[in-house]
């Protein structure tokens, strides 16, 4: 562990700008690809573009020798911003640790397309793997929104009387629409890269009036989790959104579904783009590969 890396990586977030009062949409989005676009991306894996039940879609393979399987990986960006460009980063680390294939979904996004729209598309997806794939070669994974997408994703494919997938993995998820958690308030000034009004922001956009206090909004505070596959949840203790990912965790385990809950202390928000400048990036990302690994053996 290396408390220098941790610090200037957390000096690199605070410089970044944020903005003053409510920023356009598509400033928001530039924003948020120019950011991304410093994380380094491996350069083994091929990447090509697919449509995926109707949607455009990355399909990300190994150079050589590739496992059997598939994750299914859904972006973060708060419901909003982002695209498969914008977590490759993370998409084809994992492809390289895990010799796996991926699928990097470019699901509709908030406002032009509110909750549930991203689900929707997400759930149409796996149904469309489903036709030519087994469910327990299929596993679920994303970052921020997008973890919090595979877990409501497999909600609803589960409501749907769908088969379930191997595993999920999310980084940072997103879970709670209701902002809750007592980390929001806890970690606040530890977080460096989210405010509340940046959250409450995003938030309007995806909810568009919508009750947050459902399942497919809340999973971590409304969501019964019978029948899931098992769960990887990653996430660092600077980090507002720190208690979605304890609190999912607790649901998981009261309805007996097998969940790791792996906490990396002092580090941010998806902390595993990181990679080049962060030890605990490279290491937590090795542990996901094994999980998935694992879980598509």
């Amino acid at each position: 562990m290396s408390r220098e890396q941790r610090r200037a990586i957390d000096e690199q977030l605070r410089r970044a700008p944020k903005g003053a009062g409510p920023v356009p949409v598509e400033r928001m989005r530039a924003g948020f690809a120019a950011l991304i676009s410093e994380f380094p991306v491996p350069v083994a894996p091929r990447q090509s573009g697919t449509t995926l039940a109707g949607r455009p879609a990355i399909l990300v393979e190994p150079s050589a020798d590739p496992r059997p399987g598939t994750i299914l990986y859904f972006h973060g960006g708060s419901f909003s911003l982002g695209s498969p460009r914008t977590a490759m980063a993370l998409t084809a680390n994992l492809v390289l640790r895990t010799g796996i294939r991926a699928l990097s979904l470019d699901y509709r996004l908030a406002p032009e397309h509110p909750f549930p729209a991203g689900i929707e598309d997400c759930l149409a997806a796996y149904r469309s793997l489903l036709e030519d794939n087994d469910p327990s070669s299929i596993l679920f994974a994303g970052d921020s929104a997008g973890g919090g997408l595979a877990v409501t994703t497999t909600l609803a494919a589960r409501d749907a009387g769908l088969p379930m997938p191997a595993g999920i993995v999310a980084f940072s998820p997103g879970l709670d629409h209701t902002r809750t958690g007592a980390s929001m308030a806890a970690k606040e000034d530890a977080d460096p890269f989210f405010t509340r009004e940046g959250m409450a922001r995003t938030g309007e956009l995806y909810l568009a009036g919508a009750d947050p206090a459902q399942p497919l909004l809340a999973p971590a505070v409304h969501a019964d989790l019978t029948g899931f596959p098992p769960i990887l949840l990653q996430v660092g203790t600077n980090e507002m959104l720190l208690d979605d990912s304890v609190r999912l965790a607790e649901r998981a385990r009261d309805a007996d579904v097998d969940v790791i809950l792996d906490i990396t202390a002092d580090v941010p928000h998806v902390f595993h783009t990181f990679t080049d400048t962060l030890d605990e990036a490279g290491q937590a990302l090795d542990r996901a590969a094994l999980f998935i690994k694992q879980r598509l053996a």
